[in-house]
């Protein structure tokens, strides 16, 4: 009678399929000298190879706990291989991670945004169209130099940029007029809409206040031009009857220094108005996106998949990011 340790250990030692993780292998004859497998789930065949092959076959488990947020825990029972080797074999793979992969293509309409991570700063320029990640770079900051240098780069890589959106910060919209200044620039709606409610609060106390943020609340749903002829009309509307208010300046007499009195208000208000030339591009263009949600969403997607593996070195965190952006590109 066999007993259970020789079962589990047999199990173990049995050759498994690199590409599904299956033990139902078989032998399939030889090929050059070396003895040649059959998968039955999957059907590939393939041969005993090098260290070199057996480290390639493993990248498999490598996409999963990249992609699918696999701890080592659920891939050790996967693959039958132990918390030490797959660690190895991955930090191995974080040392040689790849580039990001440029596509030439005509009308592009780029996201661009920035995330930051605890030592580092990530600038993504993403293709609204499907997702596709054309260029990241790493820095401490949102830069005007380096933003200025990615998008040149860009346009000499064949990229045809028709618009960009962006959440309006100085440095991108100062590198935007510098190297592409024939370029559409559109605001990020939401962006715009966040800050103002922020600053607005969520319970105004003054009329001026509670009319100006109910007509922010109403800037995601303009989906027409006499939507936006409405909501601009409406706008400055509220201006004029609110200038006085708007215009109130407080003194120190002992300075002669002055402030404007409802600095929040005016801040909304002044964010709005300088905003408007570059908001409502979507409405002639509907392939450019209104927002930048769709590469928001995708830092957060990879902000949870890095929180996961937990502990990594700087230099490793750096090189699971390429590997996230260079994978999700393939997908």
């Amino acid at each position: 009678m066999v007993s259970v340790n020789f079962f589990c250990s047999w199990k173990v030692k049995k050759k498994r399929c690199w590409a599904c993780g299956s033990l139902e292998v078989i032998r399939w004859g030889k090929q050059c000298g070396k003895q040649r497998f059959k998968c039955k789930d999957c059907g590939i065949f393939f041969t005993r190879s090098s260290k070199d092959q057996t480290h390639r076959n493993r990248f498999v488990w490598f996409k999963k706990w990249v992609l699918e947020r696999q701890t080592f825990k659920t891939l050790c029972r996967e693959s039958g291989l132990c918390k030490d080797t797959l660690q190895k074999t991955f930090y191995r793979y974080l040392d040689q991670s790849p580039l990001v992969k440029i596509r030439k293509r005509e009308k592009v309409n780029l996201r661009l945004d920035a995330t930051y991570f605890k030592g580092f700063c990530l600038v993504c320029y993403q293709d609204s169209l499907d997702g596709y990640t054309q260029l990241i770079r790493f820095s401490d900051g949102e830069h005007y130099p380096e933003i200025r240098e990615d998008l040149a780069n860009l346009i000499q890589l064949g990229i045809q940029l028709e618009s960009i959106t962006t959440d309006g910060h100085k440095s991108i919209l100062k590198a935007i007029k510098s190297a592409v200044p024939e370029v559409t620039v559109q605001r990020c709606l939401v962006h715009i809409q966040r800050m103002c409610l922020i600053w607005l609060t969520q319970y105004p106390k003054h009329v001026s206040g509670q009319e100006l943020r109910r007509l922010v609340l109403l800037i995601l749903q303009i989906k027409t031009h006499n939507d936006r002829i409405s909501w601009e009309k409406s706008l400055n509307d509220w201006q004029k009857r609110h200038r006085e208010y708007l215009n109130e300046k407080s003194f120190n007499l002992e300075t002669a220094r002055y402030w404007y009195t409802h600095k929040l208000l005016r801040r909304s208000y002044q964010t709005i108005k300088r905003a408007l030339p570059n908001m409502f591009h979507y409405l002639t263009n509907p392939t450019i996106p209104a927002t930048t949600n769709g590469i928001e969403g995708f830092f957060s997607h990879l902000k949870n998949h890095l929180d996961i593996h937990r502990g990594l070195t700087l230099s490793h965190r750096v090189g699971f990011i390429r590997w996230y952006v260079f994978l999700s590109n393939e997908k």
